[in-house]
């Protein structure tokens, strides 16, 4: 019993003038037109989810699919720092911002820590392992990064040294709790 799981990260968003934790923007006009022409590319499926985000549920429906939110696969949340530019943070926070990127565990701003998105994507993904098919998942960077991180069996720490590229596949297949990868696919 084979589960064939493709996760695609959502298109481009209209850039901020710095990066925002938590930033939930909707796709922009040429977001939007990358996620639709990529509709052809996007496998038949008997099951779709999304990340509970703005760009998560547009991306799903300029692809032509019919995703169910699944708050699981929600981004990591930020907690305190939600909205606010990695500038500010870093420079208001310098030692708790450090913490948080080389500590798995560690959650300063009162949000998640990588651990814990982690450890909720892996719960997710083996749920969703159960059921032998095909499926999809359009869902944020970071839940791309911890299903990657859990299906390699790599520690936490390998987190932040995972690279999703907007608009891309990573294809999981597998059963029984082992997982084959294949990672970065343009749609």
């Amino acid at each position: 019993m084979t589960t064939r799981l493709t996760l695609i990260t959502p298109a481009l968003t209209t850039p901020a003038p710095e990066t925002r934790f938590g930033d939930d923007s909707p796709l922009d006009a040429a977001g939007l037109r990358q996620a639709r022409a990529a509709a052809d590319a996007v496998p038949a499926v008997e099951r779709a989810w999304c990340s509970p985000t703005v760009r998560c549920r547009e991306t799903a429906a300029a692809l032509g699919i019919d995703a169910v939110d699944a708050p699981e696969l929600a981004a990591l949340d930020a907690g305190r720092w939600t909205g606010e530019a990695l500038s500010v943070v870093g420079a208001r926070e310098p030692e708790a911002l450090g913490a948080w990127l080389a500590d798995p565990e560690a959650a300063p701003h009162g949000g998640e820590s990588v651990r814990a998105v982690c450890d909720r994507v892996a719960t997710w993904l083996e749920a969703a392992a159960r059921d032998a098919g095909r499926a999809l998942v359009v869902a944020e960077p970071e839940v791309v990064r911890a299903a990657v991180v859990h299906a390699l069996g790599a520690p936490e720490s390998a987190f932040w040294r995972t690279d999703v590229v907007p608009l891309t596949a990573v294809e999981l297949s597998g059963r029984s709790g082992r997982w084959n990868v294949r990672v970065g696919r343009p749609l």
